[in-house]
């Protein structure tokens, strides 16, 4: 028989018990639909990541204080960002610095009370440096840095209740300051989500800061990163170097991905074993498809068909049901990674590897699973097959 006689035959035997062939397809299909989404899921989350750090940048460098040699908090010296933004390959660097002052939404609140808001001071050109943008109001840049107004982190706006408006005030520090702005959520610097950011000099003025900062953006080029990172602390604290942190805010990013990439192995691997009982189905309805056309094969075989032919018929059956449980599990796969990519926001990202590998351990399943029963197929004689009850 020709494979294309083969594939003809085989196919009228699946058409002959839909019910049974739709069943098994299923369980194929769930398990190549499962690793397809899986990895799709895991591309379009990368894709993003890729795509975000593109946006942002990852030559974004952070200093701050570390431990002092007996363990206590250490200090930035006041000419960390001028001597910083000394560093030839450095392209701009701002601070922010930390505030001993609580935030509260009105004055009524209990002093022994708070949301855990942190209050920064911070420089005006500070948003420019991290990236971020402000979602409603304005910067505290200019002459709103010497006033008692403030801007709020996302996080710390919707805790507070509050958005940005001209008569929209909080009680911070004891006095009342005017909300003039809302950051967006800012993805290189998190910390400034749950912040109140203040101005330099107003913060110096009313709320008593020592004009140490306590976290130093920098813009490094992109070719010079690893570099500039390398004389960051020695730059910023020339006497204490080794008191000093360095850190690179994308590398967060990068090791969230690598966390997730982990987890997506585990889930590939339930993917597989949901393939493998899919492939098991497929082997008993085989079976069972044997046991119960035995008076089949005994015709074809007194008609002249060979061995050959009733192995190749059983195998052809076997391939044609796994592919098509594949071809569905590829499918409703690339759907639901469709799907979830869209609902995030991601760009939806499916492997070509994927989608060819999916069909080819759906062929390497019915070939393996089809192949007992097209063996034992194959052995039955012509008279043994007719005459079986």
């Amino acid at each position: 028989m020709r494979w294309t006689d083969l594939l003809r035959v085989g196919a009228h035997g699946l058409r002959t018990r839909p019910l049974r062939v739709a069943l098994s397809a299923v369980g194929i299909a769930i398990g190549i639909a499962a690793m397809t989404a899986v990895v799709g899921i895991s591309a379009s989350s990368s894709a993003e990541l890729d795509r975000k750090l593109a946006e942002l940048g990852t030559n974004l460098l952070t200093v701050g204080p570390g431990q002092s040699l007996f363990g206590g908090d250490s200090q930035l010296p006041l000419e960390a960002v001028p001597m910083i933004e000394r560093i030839a390959p450095v392209e701009s660097a701002a601070a922010t610095g930390a505030v001993d002052a609580k935030v509260y939404r009105t004055d009524l609140i209990p002093g022994n009370e708070s949301g855990g808001i942190a209050v920064k001071a911070a420089e005006a050109d500070l948003l420019e440096v991290v990236g971020a943008e402000v979602a409603a109001g304005r910067w505290i840049d200019g002459a709103a840095g010497d006033f008692p107004a403030v801007v709020l982190g996302a996080d710390a706006a919707g805790a507070l209740g509050v958005s940005a408006g001209p008569e929209v005030q909080i009680w911070l520090g004891g006095r009342w300051f005017a909300v003039v702005g809302v950051l967006a959520p800012v993805e290189l610097a998190p910390e400034l989500d749950n912040a109140a950011l203040v101005g330099w000099a107003a913060a110096e003025r009313y709320l008593d800061f020592d004009l140490h900062a306590t976290e130093v953006y920098a813009r490094a080029a992109e070719t010079a990163v690893t570099d500039v990172q390398a004389v960051l602390g020695a730059t910023a604290n020339p006497e204490h170097p080794e008191e000093v942190d360095v850190s690179r805010p994308s590398d967060a990013l990068v090791a969230a991905e690598a966390a997730e990439a982990s987890f997506t192995g585990l889930l590939l691997g339930l993917g597989a074993v949901a393939l493998l009982v899919g492939g098991v189905g497929v082997a008993n309805t085989m079976v069972i498809s044997v046991l119960e056309r035995r008076g089949e094969i005994g015709l074809r075989r007194s008609l002249g068909a060979t061995r050959a032919d009733v192995r190749g018929q059983f195998l052809a059956e076997s391939l044609l049901l796994s592919l098509l449980g594949g071809a569905g599990g590829v499918a409703l796969g690339s759907g639901i990674t469709a799907a979830y990519a869209a609902w995030q926001g991601w760009p939806p990202t499916v492997p070509a590897w994927v989608l060819a590998g999916g069909v080819a351990a759906t062929a390497a399943i019915g070939a393996v699973a089809g192949l007992y029963p097209a063996v034992k197929a194959a052995r039955l004689s012509p008279t043994e097959a007719l005459t079986a009850p």
